[in-house]
């Protein structure tokens, strides 16, 4: 019997058991059943399925509301964030699909008060900064942590929030200190969030339950992809498939403020990325917190 199943009927039994019970003895049976509940919204990066944006965005767009997405991620490419749209008709197809795109990716450095003020416009709820790479220094990382309460002075003007998303290399020691701590503790808390790239903290050796619970109310967002072990190390594969106990990790994420669940998936062996994204959003549909 799968887990998903045995856990089904664990917490069936108990919310059967807790309505036969004299009201008196209800409480504590329904709050443990309670205390399991699925994640009903849920969103895409749409860099899973870059290339059918590229080729149609509006039938991929289509495909990906009926798979079970309510949210989007999108991110800047050639066409920009709104994949050659105005930003009011992103969100009008969007509204029309029963989807809201909740984030970008973007360059800060490049009109980034214009992106605030169209991400705003639409009700979007970050923009996020997507990559800085390794660096050579320390100062580098507080450098850019100040770029950061900067970006974020300018989306708080506009109403929205600004976020950093990491891969593994800010958990890589630099002159001896850990580049993710000093981007947090150098960034404003007001001003800056950062959305968890759960795959790449496992990637780097690292416990993103320690993470969530080191620093509550910081990872308002995260991203969802499953790590399975290589010969070359280690790849993004389909929800599930991997080694990632997603339900430990995300109860742990949402009582330390975690709001936002983003699935992504980088690498496609003996799959396209649409048909790993419709099975991605099976899998999440089955997660339990």
């Amino acid at each position: 019997m799968s887990t998903n199943r045995r856990n089904f009927l664990k917490y069936s039994s108990f919310a059967a058991l807790g309505l036969s019970l004299p009201l008196a003895g209800k409480s504590s049976m329904i709050e443990e059943f309670a205390r399991y509940k699925s994640i009903a919204t849920f969103g895409l990066q749409l860099w899973t399925v870059q290339v059918d944006m590229a080729a149609n965005a509006k039938d991929t767009l289509k495909k990906v509301a009926a798979d079970g997405y309510k949210l989007i991620e999108s991110f800047e490419g050639p066409k920009g964030m709104f994949w050659g749209w105005k930003n009011t008709e992103f969100k009008k197809y969007m509204d029309d699909l029963g989807m809201n795109i909740v984030s970008s990716h973007c360059d800060i450095y490049k009109d980034f008060d214009r992106k605030a003020a169209e991400a705003a416009e639409i009700g979007m709820k970050y923009l996020i900064c997507p990559w800085k790479g390794p660096q050579k220094s320390i100062a580098d990382f507080k450098r850019f942590a100040d770029d950061f309460n900067k970006a974020g002075e300018t989306c708080k003007k506009h109403g929205i929030r600004f976020a950093y998303h990491n891969h593994d290399y800010p958990f890589v020691k630099v002159d001896g200190e850990v580049p993710q701590v000093v981007m947090m503790n150098n960034t404003d808390k007001d001003l800056v969030d950062f959305e968890m790239d759960i795959y790449w903290v496992v990637a780097a050796g690292e416990d993103p339950k320690a993470w969530f619970a080191k620093y509550p109310n910081r990872f308002r967002l995260c991203h969802i992809k499953d790590l399975a072990r290589t010969a070359k190390g280690h790849e993004s594969v389909q929800l599930g498939k991997g080694t990632i106990d997603f339900p430990s990790i995300l109860k742990v994420g949402v009582a330390n403020g975690l709001k936002y669940f983003i699935v992504e998936q980088e690498a496609f062996t003996g799959t396209t990325p649409m048909e790993s994204a419709e099975a991605d959003a099976k899998y999440f549909k089955t997660v339990s917190i």
